[in-house]
């Protein structure tokens, strides 16, 4: 059934270089078709979404995987951003992050995040949660174009 949907475009917003490589290893571990851009602060995700300066040629993602604790502009703020942005809101969210704290789940879904993630430590955990996540979203939901 998979090899039959087209690939999307992924963006991952993510300041730490270990998890960006755990996340392109997962990719290609898996044989994940979609295409992945990385940004790696909140600035940069804002601009690449509004194909601003440098990125004006950058491909609309299909799903953003958002970490929370980024500089310049943090994840709850790209997300607050997002969903209010009547060209961005419909791009799915899923805040792929370490922190478990409840205030951080919280405002994340009432800032409408459509999933929240918290990061595996482990390597083969990680991989897998990866995984799963492109699989719902590229297998069983319906995104829009």
């Amino acid at each position: 059934m998979t090899e039959s949907l087209e690939p999307i475009h992924i963006l991952l917003v993510e300041d730490d270089p270990g998890d960006v490589l755990m996340t392109q290893e997962a990719f290609e571990h898996h044989k994940i078709r979609n295409t992945l851009s990385v940004v790696s602060d909140g600035e940069q995700a804002l601009q690449f979404l509004r194909r601003e300066a440098p990125f004006e040629d950058a491909e609309r993602p299909g799903l953003i995987l958002l970490d929370l604790n980024l500089p310049r502009k943090d994840g709850r703020e790209v997300l607050s951003e997002v969903k209010a942005s009547p060209e961005l809101r419909t791009i799915p969210v899923v805040v792929l992050t370490t922190s478990e704290a409840e205030e951080d789940i919280l405002r994340s879904y009432d800032l409408h995040a459509n999933a929240y993630v918290t990061k595996p430590v482990d390597f083969d955990r990680f991989i897998d949660v990866v995984r799963q996540i492109d699989n719902f979203f590229v297998t069983v939901v319906k995104l829009p174009r």
